[in-house]
């Protein structure tokens, strides 16, 4: 056996050397000049970021479950990339990063990704300026961008250069920020300008193993003493619950797949539609799922109090139950999601009373502020499905400003110009019901479903609208307990026992008077019939129906919708 160590190679020692020929097709061959050897030179430097990179490099990437660049590009479109600005220096400066327009299912997008086998991926200021080129491109032509970002940071030796051409792509970006939607995802190790400028694009996806953040795990041990691991302190889980990474995955293929159906969902920029998909699922076809879960929720012991999962519903409504949802480690009180009805994209924000009643907290509102911007800005009709118990209350909240994340969903909402339907599905309460959707705040149709408690307060109302009758019920108890307590002592019992008896009794009257009252309330105000009558729902909907007509709605709004960018005033917002 050898004792000499073999050293890897992606070189089959089978093939034949390659020889590339730059003598024009069944011309009579003579001595090479100056025009092929300035030929082959060009044809080096061009393969030159490929073909230069060390094995060992390329070895590191993948011992550490990560892609080159070019294998990335690979994962997104089988099609030949068209990279531009290929400055290559003579010391490979300039292919730390790669940029280009891909065509991903017959659309052109504009692609850059960082090369952590060149430089760790660094950036300087042609780095910088190359890419805000391609920000500006994008802009300019109305195509979206998808980002694959993995890189150790500024290039230390270009000094300040390497701050100047992060500054350069951070103002790119953002100034083509609302024109054309972006996709950025976060591979490897990244810090600083390199967790900065992937966090101004529209969404941000992180695998597993991955970490981005202000400083890394060294700085925090010696700025602040703490022992923290690159997990705790940016990975997917931290991101994905704060709501800084909008999708967490499982790696860098899952990543880049996820970016592509994401982006099947959106326009090319703020002036068209998002793309129309033609679709066997018949718009008319019955929901029978739907009533088949609110039949067994609300049947059951618990009643109309069942907690059930509205992902189910958007799912039955959508084309073949096909729905990209955002977000979703985070605030899982709301669901906020893209499908397809009928063909056209449509975002849902559904309050889910499977998580805390469907209650709206800080998250919640800011999850759906976020989500209502994006449509807003890019031609994306909506369909708000409301069921909650109101804003969640409590000392916690209030010191979150739970009154500011209040106002910027509401401010949201108010703001939509696209199409937008409201569905209330069972709960609207209070202020929660006065600022989701409603005719006031600009919903071009309020449907129903008459399982629908649209009412000022939940079951404590009644304190209010019959606190006479409950103030005399109340008072009652005291004179029940009296009597009941000398009924039992007339008739032999102790008076302690007497007295302890008289009370549960009074207590079980009162009880079952109360639950009267609140069946009272519930069938007098809790009910759609008063919101009916008032015009503030337009018509009730079955269950069943709730395909049809939806997909009906969306379809005659769109037919009157002119797509375009946003002409009015772009309000302060959070």
């Amino acid at each position: 056996m050898s004792n000499k160590m073999i050293k890897p190679s992606l070189k089959n020692p089978f093939d034949v050397a390659e020889k590339v020929e730059f003598n024009i097709p069944g011309e009579i061959s003579r001595a090479t000049g100056g025009y092929e050897e300035a030929m082959k030179e060009g044809y080096d430097l061009i393969q030159r970021p490929v073909k230069s990179v060390s094995i060992d490099q390329i070895e590191k990437q993948h011992f550490k479950k990560r892609m080159t660049v070019w294998e990335r590009i690979r994962v997104l479109t089988e099609a030949e990339p068209n990279i531009l600005f290929q400055n290559w220096g003579k010391n490979l400066d300039g292919a730390s990063l790669v940029t280009g327009i891909l065509n991903i299912h017959g659309r052109d997008v504009a692609v850059y990704g960082h090369d952590f086998t060149v430089r760790a991926g660094s950036m300087d200021a042609t780095n910088g300026n190359k890419l805000a080129r391609l920000f500006y491109m994008a802009g300019e032509k109305g195509i979206p961008v998808i980002g694959m970002n993995d890189s150790a940071g500024a290039f230390v030796p270009a000094g300040v250069g390497g701050l100047d051409g992060y500054a350069e792509a951070f103002t790119a970006l953002r100034k083509i920020s609302g024109v054309v939607p972006s996709i950025m995802c976060m591979f490897g190790f990244n810090a600083g300008g390199g967790s900065y400028l992937p966090r101004q694009g529209s969404f941000v996806i992180q695998p597993k193993d991955t970490f981005f953040g202000l400083t890394g795990p060294g700085v925090v041990k010696s700025v602040l003493g703490e022992d923290v691991t690159p997990e705790d302190l940016g990975g997917p889980k931290v991101h994905g619950q704060s709501g800084v990474a909008d999708l967490t995955v499982e790696d860098e293929v899952g990543a880049l797949r996820t970016a592509i159906m994401l982006l099947n969902y959106l326009p090319d920029n703020n002036s068209v539609m998002a793309p129309y998909q033609e679709t066997s699922d018949p718009l008319d076809r019955k929901t029978w799922e739907i009533n088949t879960l609110l039949k067994k929720a609300f049947n059951s012991p618990t009643g109309f109090n069942t907690p059930f999962d509205v992902s189910i519903i958007i799912q039955q409504i959508c084309d073949h139950g096909d729905y990209f949802e955002l977000q979703r480690d985070r605030a899982r009180n709301v669901v906020t999601a893209f499908g397809r009805l009928g063909g056209n994209v449509v975002g849902f924000v559904a309050n889910n009373s499977a998580v805390d009643s469907g209650q709206i907290d800080c998250d919640a509102a800011y999850k759906i502020a976020r989500f209502n911007r994006f449509c807003n800005i890019y031609n994306i009709p909506m369909i708000f499905m409301e069921d909650t118990t109101g804003f969640l209350p409590g000392r916690e909240q209030e010191a979150r400003g739970i009154v500011q994340a209040g106002r910027a969903m509401l401010d949201s909402i108010v703001d939509i110009r696209t199409p937008r339907i409201l569905l209330i599905l069972r709960n609207a309460y209070g202020g929660a019901y006065a600022s989701y959707n409603n005719y006031p705040t600009g919903a071009d149709l309020v449907l129903a479903l008459p399982t629908t408690r649209l009412a000022v307060m939940g079951p404590a109302g009644k304190e209010f609208v019959y606190k006479d009758e409950l103030r005399k019920i109340r008072n009652a108890v005291i004179e029940r307990v009296k009597r009941g307590t000398q009924e039992r002592v007339d008739a032999g019992v102790k008076p302690e026992l007497a007295k302890i008896d008289a009370e549960k009794e009074a207590a079980d009257w009162l009880k079952a008077e109360e639950a009267l009252l609140n069946s009272r309330y519930e069938k007098e105000l809790m009910n759609p019939k008063e919101a009916l009558s008032l015009g503030s729902i337009s018509s009730l909907v079955m269950p069943t129906d709730l395909r049809k007509v939806l997909g009906e709605n969306i379809n005659f709004f769109l037919r009157h919708y002119k797509p375009g960018p946003m002409q009015s005033v772009q309000r302060e917002f959070h």
